[in-house]
């Protein structure tokens, strides 16, 4: 089981470097954030956390406590993405990429909280 969090942890890591990076400027976030109602201040915000999230990932392939963390604070996110979403009447197509990471994101935390304990 230690392997499947690994690979997990790898992929969020990596998924939310590329996803917290966008946020600092890609214009495509830039107009997303804005069709949200959302500073440019939270748009960064956000990134900040996703780029955090992404290291504990990483850093908790040696420290699980860390995974553990970055789990909840990465399923946090999905879970105001997933809000924003329905708030805005999207296409259930657009729930799902934050629905799917929102579960990873779970099953890293449930994988790694024994260590938190």
């Amino acid at each position: 089981m230690h392997i499947t969090s690994i690979v997990l942890q790898v992929i969020l890591g990596l998924g939310f470097i590329m996803f917290g990076l966008m946020k600092f400027g890609a214009k495509q976030m830039v107009q997303e954030f804005q069709r949200y109602g959302y500073s440019k201040g939270f748009r960064i915000f956000t990134g900040l956390i996703e780029l955090i999230g992404a290291a504990g990932m990483i850093v908790g392939i040696w420290n699980p406590q860390f995974a553990a963390l970055a789990g909840i604070l990465l399923a946090a996110t999905m879970i105001g993405g997933i809000i924003t979403h329905i708030r805005l009447k999207d296409p259930g197509k657009n729930l799902g990429a934050p629905f799917i990471l929102l579960i990873l994101s779970v099953v890293v935390a449930i994988m790694n909280l024994n260590f938190l304990v």
